[in-house]
C-alpha cells in the first residue's frame, strides 16, 4: 500500500479574504469579492473583477519588504499565500531545504511590464522591466524571503496550472523524489489578460452565474493559494498534525479546441475517471464537487456532461465558487482545493451565489451550504485551454 500523502499547511489570498479565516468567513456569509476595478486600470471598467482588497503598497508592507521595482503583484500575493501556508506546516529552514517549490502561473509579472509601455526608450528600465516578466522569475520572487528551497520549477498549462503543480508535487512524493513539497500559484489581473479574454467574448458585465440558464461568461479574478504536501510518515516525524488528504489525481488533454471544451466534456470525464481510480472510490462516495463552472455557456455545458457520464443521475451537490472570487485562471486549482480543505474541516458546502434558473439538461448547483451527510471526501476540478483538464479528490485523513 503506498504511503499516503497528506496536506499540512496551506495559506491562501483571493478577492474574498486575506489567509484562511478571512476566506471561511467570506464562505460562510455568502459573501462574494467581485465588483468594479480599483487597483487595474483600464477602459473596460464595467467589467467585473475579483481583486484582492489590496494595493501593491499595503501588500508590502505587511510582508516588511520596501518598494521594489521587480516586485510583482503576482509575487506579493504568492508570498502572503506561502508565508501563511508555511506557518501552518511548522516548517523550519532545513525542512524548506529539503522541499521542492512548484508554482503555477501564466500572467507572470505582465502587470509591472505594463507600467512601462510609454517609456520603451528607456532602456535601462525596460531591462528591469523584462527580467521580471517571465513565469520562472515570479516562482523566484515568491520564494526569496523564505530560503532555498531544494528545487523549483514552474507550470503553466493554463487554468489548470495551480492543479498540475499539485499533481507534479505529489508524483516526486510519491517516486520518493521527496518527503515534502510546496505547491501552489499566483495569478494578478493585468490588461493583456483582460483584454485577452474580451476578444474571446467569454467575459460578463454582471457578477458571473454558473450553471443558470442565462449565464454570460466569467469574470476574471487574482489571488494565490499554497500547500505543503508531504507523505504521512514525514509528518509523523516532523510532529505535525495532517489537514487533510490528497488521496487521489488526474490529468487528461482532449486537445478539442485550443480555448473550447468538447461537447461531451470528454477530458473532463477522463480526468475525473482517473481521480476516482485513484482514490479508490466509486462515484457515491464523493460528498461534494467543486465545479470548474466558469459562467461560461461552453464549459457550464461541457462540465454538466461529464459529470453526468461520472455521476448518473445521483449526483452529490455540487457549486462553483468562482461567483466568490471570479476566475483566478493559473491559481484557482490550489485556490479551490484550499476552500475544499477548508469545507471538509468545518462541513459545509460553499453555496452557489448568483444562480436562479436552471440550465437546460444542466446540473443544478447547490444553493444551500448545510450538508445532509457527513462530508468526507470532495472532488475538485480545474480545466484549461486546449483541453488540458485535471481533477482532485480531497479527503479527510485517518490514521
Amino acid at each position: 500500500m503506498e504511503e499516503p500523502i497528506v496536506i499540512t499547511g496551506a495559506g491562501i489570498v483571493s478577492a474574498i479574504g486575506v489567509g484562511m479565516k478571512e476566506t471561511l468567513a467570506s464562505l460562510k456569509a455568502g459573501k462574494t469579492g467581485i465588483g468594479e476595478m480599483k487597483y487595474l486600470t483600464s477602459r473596460h471598467r464595467d467589467l467585473p473583477v475579483g481583486e484582492v482588497p489590496l494595493s501593491n503598497a499595503e501588500m508590502m508592507k505587511m510582508l516588511g519588504v520596501e518598494d521594489d521595482i521587480r516586485l510583482t503583484r503576482t509575487a506579493l500575493m504568492g508570498r502572503l499565500a506561502l508565508r501563511e501556508a508555511l506557518e501552518i506546516a511548522q516548517m523550519t529552514e532545513e525542512q524548506i531545504r529539503q522541499a521542492p517549490f512548484i508554482s503555477a502561473t501564466t500572467v507572470g509579472g505582465m502587470d509591472r511590464r505594463e507600467l512601462y509601455f510609454a517609456q520603451e526608450q528607456d532602456c535601462d528600465l525596460v531591462h528591469a522591466e523584462i527580467s521580471t516578466h517571465h513565469c520562472g522569475s515570479c516562482t523566484e520572487m515568491i520564494a526569496q524571503p523564505f530560503g532555498e528551497f531544494a528545487s523549483m520549477a514552474t507550470v503553466s498549462t493554463a487554468c489548470s496550472s495551480a492543479t498540475n503543480a499539485m499533481i507534479t508535487g505529489a508524483n516526486m512524493l510519491r517516486c520518493g523524489m521527496a518527503d515534502i513539497v510546496v505547491v501552489g500559484g499566483s495569478e494578478c489581473l493585468t490588461l493583456f489578460h483582460l483584454n485577452g479574454f474580451n476578444t474571446l467574448m467569454i467575459l460578463d458585465h454582471e457578477p458571473c452565474r454558473p450553471f443558470d440558464k442565462d449565464r454570460a461568461g466569467l469574470n476574471l479574478g487574482e489571488g494565490a493559494a499554497y500547500l505543503v504536501m508531504e507523505t504521512a510518515a514525514s509528518a509523523s516525524k516532523r510532529g505535525v498534525k495532517p489537514m487533510c488528504q490528497l488521496s487521489g489525481y488526474g490529468n487528461a488533454c482532449d486537445a478539442f479546441h485550443q480555448t473550447a471544451s468538447s461537447p461531451e466534456g470528454e477530458g473532463a470525464w477522463l480526468a475525473m475517471q482517473e481521480a476516482l481510480r485513484m482514490a479508490g472510490l466509486q462515484p457515491g462516495e464523493i460528498q461534494y464537487v467543486n465545479a470548474h463552472g466558469t459562467g461560461t455557456p461552453n464549459n457550464d455545458e461541457s462540465e454538466s456532461h461529464a459529470l453526468r457520464r461520472i455521476f448518473g443521475e445521483d449526483l452529490p451537490p455540487v457549486s462553483s465558487t468562482k461567483s466568490f472570487t471570479g476566475h483566478t485562471t493559473s491559481a484557482s486549482g490550489s485556490i479551490e482545493a484550499v476552500i475544499c480543505m477548508l469545507a471538509l474541516e468545518h462541513q459545509f458546502m460553499p453555496p452557489q451565489i448568483n444562480w436562479h434558473t436552471p440550465m437546460d439538461d444542466g446540473i443544478v448547483p447547490v444553493t444551500d451550504s448545510t450538508p445532509k451527510q457527513e462530508i468526507r471526501h470532495i472532488l475538485s476540478n480545474a480545466f484549461g485551454f486546449g483541453g488540458n483538464d485535471s481533477s482532485l479528490v480531497i479527503s479527510k485523513y485517518e490514521d
